[in-house]
């Protein structure tokens, strides 16, 4: 038997205004290689200068995972030869990184947590991008100096589904911090994944194998179940130590395998050494202050709807996944919804016609404040559940979201009123004596035949406990 050790870096897109160290703008899917300047270009005599905002976000994440802020810290070189980095190093920090030891706590299926540490959370300059057409190869370098914070973990998850659960945690807490619109497909948030195994019970590491910038979860969880597996059967086949060495492998999404890219650099390789060009970096208390104001985040959330709102867990963690989902359940609310019936029209009505239209919550053609308003409408009895199900459906084609109107238009308006269903009841049970004798005889299914017939009556307008409720009195 195997054990499976994961480690994972992943790289944060910081939703900067500018690069890491010049004024060009980081703004996405511009026309080639107009955001650029003489120091992105690494042209000879352009000087680097630190952004203070992105000093300030790495600082902010710090601080939301209880991790050591460094109140200095240093800048490096790190050498390779690629075609998208004019300069032919990366500025980054290894000796000393701006936030270092901090706790990411991911969320199991039996309601419990595990903590993952954080090595570190250090800033760095992204490269350009490359391009190939047919025979050629072009190099886009407006992404060249866009401000990366890569936060690498220690080796503390044991399968694919932590890995996981620790990513999405991860995902969620960047964009409660508004420090990254962590857009996976924009490989804003994109990620590398260290695997190795280990007989279990062996305290030492097995050879740890890379593979390069996943951006999608599902495919995370594919990459490590292939390569445990190549792993696993090298191992029982008796070739592990010529099959599987450390090295850089990608991601074969079309092949569903992992495929090999280089030799995996040692530091060595790389040739460190601090940036001459660039001072240590000090932090003062204002950028102390300004990093330290935290909204709240996913796990407080989560607390507080359970403790205070008597929410099930699962119910909040699903909410809490998604900051956009956790605003829009929380609009809700302040429209008067109560939050059990809330979460069941957000997460299966509301949602599930989103994802049958191919339209995200952020675009969603029903705002918050208007499912709020509907689902009041169904706790105070002016409608049914099933008069709100049309409303919906009505909402999701119609620009019409004045929910009044309709109810109107559509006649749904719930009737509450005992006389008026007290006169329906009197009249079904005036034309069904014989049913009535039955069911007084102990023939108590025929209730729901009552039930029915009164439901019918009102067109579906009855309120349904009222018509329980009265049919008891009149039946007993």
């Amino acid at each position: 038997m195997f054990e499976t050790v994961i480690g994972l870096e992943v790289h944060v897109q910081l939703n900067t205004k500018t690069k890491l160290f010049c004024s060009c703008p980081t703004s996405f899917a511009e026309h080639q290689n107009t955001n650029t300047c003489p120091t992105c270009l690494a042209l000879p005599g352009a000087l680097p200068v630190v952004n203070k905002e992105a000093a300030i976000k790495a600082m902010r994440l710090g601080y939301a995972i209880n991790a050591k802020v460094n109140h200095t810290s240093n800048f490096d070189r790190k050498s390779y030869f690629y075609p998208d980095s004019p300069s032919a190093y990366q500025i980054t920090q290894l000796s000393r990184a701006i936030v270092q030891k901090g706790e990411i706590y991911i969320d199991l299926p039996d309601g419990s947590q595990k903590r993952i540490g954080m090595t570190q959370a250090h800033l760095e300059a992204d490269a350009g991008k490359n391009m190939h057409e047919g025979d050629h190869s072009k190099v886009d370098l407006n992404r060249a100096g866009t401000p990366l914070l890569e936060i690498v973990s220690e080796p503390d998850m044991r399968s694919s589904d932590e890995a996981v659960a620790y990513l999405k945690k991860l995902h969620a807490t960047v964009r409660y911090l508004d420090i990254s619109d962590a857009n996976m497909q924009e490989g804003s948030f994109r990620c590398d994944v260290n695997v190795s195994i280990r007989p279990k019970g062996q305290e030492a590491f097995g050879t740890r194998v890379e593979i390069k910038n996943i951006n999608s979860f599902k495919f995370v969880a594919a990459a490590i179940a292939y390569e445990v597996q190549r792993q696993t059967e090298a191992y029982e086949d008796g070739v592990y130590e010529t099959e599987v060495y450390q090295e850089t492998r990608l991601w074969d999404v079309e092949a569903g395998e992992t495929r090999s890219m280089r030799g995996k650099e040692e530091a060595a390789d790389y040739r460190y050494f601090p940036d001459p060009d660039l001072r240590p970096l000090i932090v003062t208390q204002e950028m102390v202050e300004e990093a330290k104001i935290m909204p709240e985040l996913p796990d407080a959330k989560v607390k507080r709807y359970v403790e205070a709102l008597g929410m099930k867990q699962y119910d909040a963690l699903v909410i809490t996944s998604n900051k956009e989902l956790a605003f829009y359940f929380e609009e809700m609310l302040e429209q008067g919804a109560v939050a059990k019936m809330a979460v069941t029209w957000l997460t299966s009505e509301l949602l599930g016609r989103l994802n049958k239209a191919g339209v995200t919550i952020e675009n969603s053609p029903i705002d918050a404040k208007t499912l709020g308003l509907l689902v009041a409408k169904i706790s105070d009895d002016t409608i049914s559940g099933k008069g709100a199900k049309e409303i919906l459906d009505y909402m999701m084609e119609s620009q019409n979201r004045d929910i009044d109107a309709i109810i109107d238009e559509l006649g749904l308006a719930q009737v509450s009123d005992d006389g008026a269903i007290l006169a329906m009841i009197d009249e079904i049970l005036a034309a069904n004596q014989d049913k009535v004798e039955q069911y007084k005889a102990g023939k108590e299914k025929l209730f729901g035949f009552f039930v029915g017939q009164t439901m019918k009556a009102s067109k579906g307008s009855a309120n349904p406990a009222k018509v329980n409720e009265l049919l008891k009195q009149r039946l007993s």
